[in-house]
This record gives structure tokens, sequence and C-alpha cells, in this order.
């Protein structure tokens, strides 16, 4: 997980649905830590610091430009 970096945070797994979509289509290498958790607990996403996105550092300026389209070109947005 070293080579890993958090570059978003969400409250809920709703929100990032298009984007695992997205990710998994141009073969980048992500995770999201917290994700079963909140999933079970959501009310809990607040006090564990939301759920984490966090890419390979071999893909992390694709993944910000995947996140920064999505925001800008569609109604879909990232919260």
């Amino acid at each position: 997980m070293e080579d890993f970096k958090t570059i978003a945070f969400f409250t809920f797994p709703s929100e990032y649905v298009v984007l695992k979509l997205l990710f998994d289509q141009e073969g980048i290498d992500y995770v999201f830590l917290h994700e079963t958790m909140i999933g079970i607990l959501p009310f809990h996403s607040n006090a564990d610091g939301g759920i984490r996105l966090q890419v390979h550092k071999n893909h992390i300026e694709k993944a910000k430009k995947i996140i920064s389209n999505l925001q800008d070109n569609t109604d879909l947005r990232i919260v």
C-alpha cells in the first residue's frame, strides 16, 4: 500500500460508482479504504474521515484527469 496515495475523500459509496467504472475501463489501480465499514455503518463516515480513494502512484495523473473531466463535462459530479 506504500505505492498508493490518497487523492479524494467520499462520504458514501453511491458518490463514486461511476468513477469506479471509469477507472476499471482505463486500467487504473485503485482502492477505496473504509468502503465496506461505511457501507454497513453509514453514519460513521464523518467520524472515520470518510472513504478514501487511493490510487497507485503510476496512475495518479490519469485518475485526477478523469475526476476533473467528470466534474467539468457532465451533470454527474463528484461531491
